[in-house]
């Protein structure tokens, strides 16, 4: 069943929903021939800091990550405070169209593969339409590769099925830019592991989750973001995942400084899967880069009608 609920999101991020002058008509907006001028730079990149933020990446751009988190700080002077331990993500993000994004990625945490698709439903308005918020879907997807014996939940007695290694997400990302300087979203969904390692443990675990921007100055913006596990679903050694961290943008690149409990980079490490604590240290500095590639020029299309128009 967890298969027809991904490929069902999956498909409605790649379908049209309904003709865009009716859409827009029900949601209140200005269907003349005014263009409306939808709100950007809610967040700087798509990411607040491992999760996913408002943003999408434009049509035809590429956007290549990479995610590096040292060890905690609590490791000490042996350890040089985590510099010495790393855990990497590399990802490819691609915009589809401006409301559809896709993306892939492999973590060497528990060496897994992960891939995303993120539709935005709605999008905030400045001019030409009344909509107040943005409000997206994502659907995720991971796979350990992991040897047999090396896997978490390992037993020599059970079969190793190639599905105890797959997970999913479902989230809803709803949020607001209210100004230059202050965007805030909220983020409540799912995550689904297909196996969990003990009977405390719940295969379907809901989070309520939250995170929120603040600009500096023109280039430097403060980051936060929280991922609120409802009790009950989880073993008592997993915490809720807490992130603070700056984004710094030069030209063509982001740089995201940060620190954070979590070590993995997609949805079920991060939100299932944390184990170390702020209050005891268990802080781990990290940063995000970001590079952008534009492969499909937007104002082609209007440069070879005005040519033909001559």
């Amino acid at each position: 069943m967890t298969h027809i609920y991904c490929f069902a999101f999956l498909a409605l991020g790649a379908t049209p929903l309904f003709a865009q002058d009716d859409l827009l008509s029900l949601l209140g907006a200005d269907t003349s021939d005014t263009a409306p001028v939808y709100t950007n730079a809610s967040f700087k990149t798509t990411r607040v800091v491992n999760g996913h933020s408002l943003e999408n990446t434009a049509h035809g751009v590429l956007d290549f990550k990479i995610g590096h988190r040292f060890s905690p700080v609590n490791g000490g002077v042996s350890e040089f405070f985590g510099l010495d331990g790393a855990t990497i993500r590399l990802g490819l993000d691609y915009g589809v169209t401006d409301r559809l994004m896709i993306g892939v990625g492999r973590s060497s945490y528990q060496k897994t593969v992960d891939g995303f698709a993120k539709y935005k439903f709605l999008k905030q308005c400045d001019e030409g339409c009344t909509m107040p918020i943005t409000l997206a879907v994502l659907a995720t997807s991971s796979i350990t590769t992991l040897k047999q014996e090396q896997l978490p939940w390992y037993d020599p007695a059970r079969t190793d099925y190639f599905s105890h290694r797959m997970a999913y997400t479902f989230q809803l990302i709803v949020g607001r830019k209210f100004n230059e300087r202050l965007t805030v979203q909220l983020n409540p969904g799912l995550v689904h592991r297909n196996l969990v390692t003990t009977n405390e443990e719940k295969n379907d675990v809901i989070h309520i989750s939250g995170a929120g921007r603040v600009k500096l100055s023109k280039r430097v913006a403060l980051n936060a973001e929280y991922f609120y596990v409802l009790p009950d679903q989880l073993a008592p050694e997993f915490k809720n995942s807490l992130s603070l961290g700056f984004d710094i943008e030069t030209g063509g690149h982001v740089f995201q400084l940060h620190f954070t409990n979590s070590t993995g980079m997609f949805e079920r490490s991060f939100i299932t899967e944390t184990t170390d604590s702020w209050s005891k240290g268990g802080i781990r500095f990290g940063f995000n880069i970001s590079r952008v590639f534009t492969l499909r020029d937007p104002q082609a299309k209007v440069r070879e009608k005005a040519k033909e128009g001559f």
